[in-house]
């Protein structure tokens, strides 16, 4: 069965990085599909951050744009989150995703999603 691991996350400064991975077993990537990464914060909803296709195309949400990128390595069957210049904002719980298809408008058409990995800037 499909299982998607988040690793990576911490405590980090104003201004700090981190990356936060995403190790997916138990799929065969087949095309079309969509991988994302999602942030829920205390008392929020959750929120989308990052999409990649399987053409490798991204998009990215306007908060987090020049300072997020997502990246995968096919070969490890890993999803990447390089997360720059972070903000006390950012500080969530953050999941990745996966959809069988293009990528969605909607989050909830995501089938399968990771345990989260806690980000905390202060």
């Amino acid at each position: 069965h499909v299982q998607l691991v988040e690793s990576g996350g911490g405590s980090v400064q104003v201004g700090g990085s981190l990356r936060v991975s995403c190790e997916v077993s138990g799929y065969t990537a087949d095309k079309p599909y969509c991988m994302g990464w999602f942030r829920q914060a205390p008392g929020e909803e959750r929120e989308g951050v990052a999409t990649i296709d399987g053409n490798g195309d991204t998009s990215c949400a306007d908060s987090v744009k020049g300072r997020f990128t997502i990246s995968e390595d096919n070969v490890k069957n890993t999803l990447y989150l390089q997360l720059n210049n972070l903000e006390p904002e950012d500080t969530a719980i953050y999941y990745c995703a996966l959809h069988r298809g293009f990528c969605p408008e909607r989050s909830d058409v995501f089938a399968f999603w990771g345990q989260g990995t806690q980000v905390t800037v202060s």
